[in-house]
């Protein structure tokens, strides 16, 4: 196998700016040679919920064309729906009403994101309340199942991928459990935060890779330490990027591949192009490695 000529595409997620103007922010990322954006679809950045969305949405679609950058629609607000409660309500929320909420709140992801021309959206199942039943066949499960479903079908019909991410504490928090949901969900796809199978699941994060080449629908290749779910910058964490990296070029992954640094706004100002950097360091180190294990001698390699 030889490297493949094309590079891999970088996006940075929002929630790692919200100290910056959603203006100002694609400007950072444009101007540090990103190729795209992942929206986390916030009070910060792009209120889903604040007047005159679809004139807001058209203008952002221009800015982002304007400014050449390609997008992923992320749908991971904290207090978005819930001022008091992080996350919720969630698809397995034991509340009618509020899945209802967090379902209509997944389509008009998905509606953002087919006006915006984006690669995908990506949503999650939310941490089981105490009680709850979360075995196969249970009470969480079929009503993850359920929304799941009806968020696919949705993105479906307006050209939009649908992407699943495990979460570590969720009720789908590794790629055995995606694969699980998966097999009930046509079309669903899986949005692979490499990071989180250094905490959760029995693959390493460039196996994940690998095992799941057909099925991804995004990636995230944020940096984290062994065994807790800590989002951190390249370098500062357990993660083999070279290998992760490697991975992705060798299946020939042509999405977006973003960072998600959400308790780094703080320093995003540097973090953006630094990040960057370790990055495209890496990917040549990838590259490098994979070259020279082509070119050994066969008893060598």
């Amino acid at each position: 196998m030889t490297p493949s000529a094309d590079r891999l595409r970088y996006a940075y997620n929002t929630n790692g700016m919200t100290s910056h103007r959603l203006h100002d922010a694609l400007a950072l990322l444009a101007d540090a040679g990103y190729d795209g954006v992942a929206l986390t679809v916030d009070v910060a950045h792009h209120d889903p919920f604040a007047p005159r969305l679809a004139a807001r949405t058209a203008a952002l679609a221009r800015r982002l064309d304007r400014l050449g950058l390609g997008s992923t629609v992320e749908t991971g607000a904290r207090f978005l729906l819930d001022p008091r409660h992080k996350h919720e309500p969630t698809l397995i929320t034991p509340d009618p009403a509020g899945r209802a909420r967090r379902l209509a709140f997944l389509r008009l992801c998905v509606d953002i994101a087919a006006d915006l021309g984006s690669e995908a959206v990506s949503f999650w199942a939310g941490v089981p309340a105490a009680g709850t039943d979360t075995s196969p066949g249970g009470t969480a499960w079929n009503h993850l199942v359920a929304g799941v479903r009806a968020v696919t079908e949705h993105a479906a019909e307006r050209g939009v991928t649908a992407a699943f991410e495990p979460e570590p504490g969720m009720l789908v928090e590794d790629c055995a459990g995606w694969s699980r949901l998966a097999a009930l969900v046509p079309g669903l796809r899986l949005a692979l935060d490499t990071g989180h199978c250094l905490v959760a699941g029995d693959l390493t994060p460039d196996r994940a890779v690998v095992r799941h080449a057909g099925d991804l629908g995004a990636v995230a290749v944020e940096d984290m330490p062994r065994g807790r779910h800590e989002h951190r910058a390249p370098g500062e964490g357990d993660m083999d990027l070279p290998a992760v990296l490697g991975a992705l070029r060798a299946v020939r992954y042509g999405g977006l591949v973003s960072l998600e640094l959400s308790r780094d706004a703080h320093r995003a100002d540097t973090l953006v192009r630094t990040a960057l950097e370790a990055l495209r360091g890496a990917e040549r180190a990838a590259d490098g490695a994979l070259a020279h294990r082509v070119g050994a001698p066969e008893g060598a390699r």
